[in-house]
């Protein structure tokens, strides 16, 4: 080379030489922080795919914690519940023994009366204590709000409603419309006459709560025999009502419940009295209510329905004039509360989870046809000494069945919701997180190969680019 003004051998060697050492500093930054993409230049799509899936990979871990936090929330209310559930097993057995009414002295029941005062302390003491981060679980804080439900044509429609699940949008509320479409019926014979046929008759009358065995003379009256049999109806769940006059008297027999779990029989077992009217020639069963909630078909026991669906769940009890006529409809709605869970990574009414918890107290628990539980304390209308061993019991078993349905509901929560979800989730973490993984992460073996390929380029640039720079020196022979 004889022009020495431009080395243009040494640009080319400098552009090698900075372009290999730039290699060599992406090799050692990938190396040393472990990720491929560390900046927006790296793989610019790469980038933005990888920032969205860490995104997700936040909201899932979000997610499973939710769910877990919701778990732990669901086991306190669920542990109180156990207790309660202990608690009515043990006013149940006072009950029944304080039934044994000639072998208990005034004293004993004194004393059983004390300790049903103190269960029934305890069971609201437990309601209003029960709580989670402050937050209080079972005094009906988290159950659901609703309006319109006491309104409606003529007698109160519905006796008794618990929300167990709504998804309500943000300052919104949902529509619930309940109409009959079945009327329910009693079980229900007639005996056709005034009186009691010559000879007399010996009736036994059997029906949902027990069998009564019930003798009438010839000539008894059609209003007597009705007398006598609702003088044992707590005995047997049957009433009786006498419907025309003269030639076209009846005595009705009804069962007191509705359903087709409840049937009435009436048999002469000496004498004659035939009755007629029911699905055999003894007896007959009554009809459940249909009910249609929302447009959905209800399942109904009785005047009792239940609805489960994705946005509504609930529990209800018709009043019989409302269930025994199909032109009947009823609206209300249902405005807030609730425990709403997030359990979804995106947040929106579709990934809430929500569940109602209603109130336990003594003053909650039981049905409004029988009574509640605060009625059997001190002073109060089934305490021991009314004799009410009967109704007490029913209100008691109503009781256990709402506490043990409650604690199925938050079960089946966990379970079902909550574990399932979480398991759902924590897959979904996995996958997520080895699809960014596959994109962000540097493979240390591609690029410690990398690493060693530039630190030789640079070695051998920089050994070209010296060679490059002293070959300009050699014009000074021809100078010499």
């Amino acid at each position: 080379m004889s022009r020495i003004n431009t080395n243009v051998p040494s640009l080319v060697a400098a552009r090698i030489l900075t372009r290999n050492n730039g290699s060599l500093n992406t090799a050692l930054e990938r190396l040393s922080t472990g990720l491929r993409i560390n900046k927006g230049k790296d793989d610019p799509a790469g980038l933005i795919a990888s920032e969205t899936l860490r995104s997700e990979i936040t909201a899932i871990g979000a997610a499973i914690d939710n769910a877990r936090r919701a778990d732990n929330m669901v086991s306190v209310a669920e542990g109180a519940l156990q207790e309660i559930s202990a608690l009515l097993i043990e006013l149940e057995s006072l009950v029944d023994h304080t039934a044994n009414e000639a072998a208990l002295s005034k004293e004993e029941v004194s004393a059983n009366q004390l300790q049903i005062d103190s269960i029934l302390d305890t069971i609201n003491r437990i309601s209003t204590s029960s709580e989670f981060q402050g937050k209080k679980l079972l005094n009906g804080t988290l159950d659901y709000t609703t309006s319109g439900v006491t309104t409606g044509t003529g007698a109160s429609s519905i006796s008794h409603l618990k929300i167990t699940g709504a998804r309500i949008p943000t300052g919104g509320y949902r529509t619930v419309t309940v109409a009959v479409t079945t009327s329910a019926q009693t079980a229900q014979v007639n005996y056709a006459g005034s009186s009691v046929g010559t000879g007399g008759a010996t009736l036994q009358i059997t029906g949902n709560y027990g069998t009564e065995q019930l003798s009438f003379a010839s000539g008894t009256s059609a209003a007597d025999v009705a007398t006598a049999v609702n003088q044992s109806k707590t005995l047997t769940g049957i009433s009786a009502s006498v419907s025309g006059t003269g030639a076209s008297t009846r005595i009705l027999f009804d069962s007191t419940d509705y359903g087709s779990d409840a049937f009435v029989t009436v048999e002469a077992i000496q004498g004659t009295f035939t009755v007629s009217g029911g699905d055999s020639s003894t007896g007959d069963h009554g009809v459940d209510v249909g009910l249609r909630i929302s447009g959905i078909d209800a399942i109904t026991d009785g005047l009792d329905a239940s609805l489960r669906t994705t946005a509504l769940g609930l529990d209800l009890t018709l009043a019989s004039t409302f269930a025994t006529s199909t032109s009947s409809t009823k609206t209300f709605y249902v405005t807030g509360g609730g425990a709403d869970f997030s359990i979804a990574p995106t947040v929106g009414i579709n990934s809430m989870a929500s569940l109602g918890i209603a109130n336990v107290a003594t003053g909650s628990l039981g049905k409004g046809s029988i009574g509640y539980l605060s009625s059997m304390g001190s002073g109060q209308t089934n305490q021991l000494t009314s004799g009410n061993f009967e109704t007490s019991q029913r209100i008691i078993r109503e009781a256990g069945k709402q506490v043990s349905s409650l604690r199925g509901r938050l079960g089946a929560f966990q379970k079902n919701t909550l574990a399932s979800t979480i398991n759902s989730l924590q897959i979904a973490f996995e996958n997520t997180t080895a699809a960014e993984s596959a994109i962000r992460d540097a493979d240390f073996a591609v690029e410690t190969s990398n690493l060693t390929r530039a630190q030789i380029l640079v070695n051998s640039s920089t050994m070209a680019l010296q060679l490059a720079n002293a070959a300009p020196q050699n014009v000074l022979a021809l100078i010499g």
